[in-house]
């Protein structure tokens, strides 16, 4: 870009010359997937020129081109992984522990490569990711923070991946001497200690990929290859998301959409099932009300259904002893007696007998 529109000035630059350059560079050959990720670069640029209010708008949007569309991906079956792997093994044992990892994890290139042994933690079963190896002008490395927010954080690792590291670790070139180095302890380098390249590892694995007599595929392709072998098991695509850090869900089901449409093909078939046998069901001839019970039931059966309408009398029942008549009946109890209070031993008068006879009458006055 800076050959095109270098020598204008930040305040001179206008929509049109950015269509001029992108006519130019379609004109000259260049492809349409690295231009519009040029665009996009500048876009970006120019669009933190806004928020710093140095332009009053961004000259490059609307977009000049429009996002063209991803290519077919070619992705491995199970069986041309096993065999490219069974390959790395016998030849080249050290990229057969990256190749490992990096299908067996999901893990992206950087975030692989810049791996530390300080994050790797084997009896727990899981590695965390702290930083990504990234390559600046195809030259210089750095390491750079991840991806994404949800990308940073803990990934489990399974006994094959387990097995690959161990491997990995009597192999590994001593630490430097520096400890400022933030290179230092990687995983996986190169003999001296220093880094791999990101492109040493693509040629590595298009050299080995034409030895094992499979597809070209691209290192990020290893990662939609864990993918899709966890959905085509029937993972969930939930537990898909979370296993290789997927900032949201949608991010998941819009890449691998098509290898969902066999779930989706075996959901309807189950609903197709389902209401086939209700309908099978509807039309079987119903059983009777009914069953006859086994012949050694009839008799405690009977007594069963006689004890239920012939219930015991009460104990207070004065027909307890005597023989019932063939209907059962219920029995009330009798109905209590009213307690009834002893007659008052006042009289009209209100004097009431005395206790004692004083005089001649036999009464005297009633106490109040």
């Amino acid at each position: 870009m800076i050959p095109g529109l270098g020598a204008l000035k930040l305040d001179q630059l206008g929509h049109r010359h950015i269509s001029a350059f992108a006519a130019e560079q379609l004109r000259a050959g260049r492809g349409r997937t690295t231009l519009y990720r040029c665009l996009a670069t500048l876009s970006s640029a120019l669009g933190d020129a806004v928020r710093q209010h140095r332009l009053a708008h961004n000259p490059a949007s609307p977009p000049v081109l429009r996002r063209p569309p991803s290519p077919e991906r070619r992705i491995w079956t199970a069986e041309e992984a096993a065999r490219f792997l069974a390959h790395c093994h016998r030849t080249d044992p050290e990229m057969a522990d990256l190749f490992e990892i990096l299908i067996g994890t999901g893990t992206r290139k950087g975030e692989t490569l810049g791996l530390h042994w300080d994050d790797v933690h084997l009896e727990q079963g899981v590695l965390c990711v702290r930083c990504t190896l990234s390559a600046i002008d195809n030259n210089r490395l750095v390491l750079t923070t991840p991806k994404t927010r949800s990308s940073r954080g803990w990934v489990a690792i399974s006994p094959r991946v387990a097995a690959a590291l161990r491997h990995r670790a009597p192999t590994a070139p001593q630490p430097r001497s520096d400890p400022a180095d933030p290179f230092a302890g990687l995983v996986f380098c190169q003999p001296d200690g220093r880094p791999l390249a990101p492109h040493l590892v693509l040629d590595r694995l298009h050299r080995l990929s034409d030895e094992a007599g499979v597809p070209r595929v691209t290192v990020h392709d290893l990662r939609h290859l864990a993918a899709a072998i966890t959905i085509t098991a029937g993972v969930p695509l939930t537990v898909v998301s979370k296993t290789l850090r997927h900032s949201t869900l949608s991010t998941t089901a819009n890449l691998y959409s098509h290898l969902t449409q066999q779930a989706a093909r075996e959901a309807v078939d189950t609903i197709d099932r389902t209401l086939t046998s209700a309908e099978k069901l509807k039309h079987r001839p119903c059983p009777s009300a009914w069953m006859r019970p086994p012949r050694d039931h009839i008799h405690s059966l009977r007594e069963s259904l006689h004890r239920l309408r012939t219930p015991a009398p009460p104990a207070f029942s004065t027909s307890a002893n005597q023989p019932h008549p063939r209907r059962a009946t219920t029995l009330r109890p009798p109905h209590p007696r009213k307690h009834e209070r002893p007659p008052s031993r006042s009289r009209e008068n209100g004097l009431r007998p005395a206790t004692t006879q004083v005089g001649t009458t036999g009464f005297e006055p009633a106490t109040p």
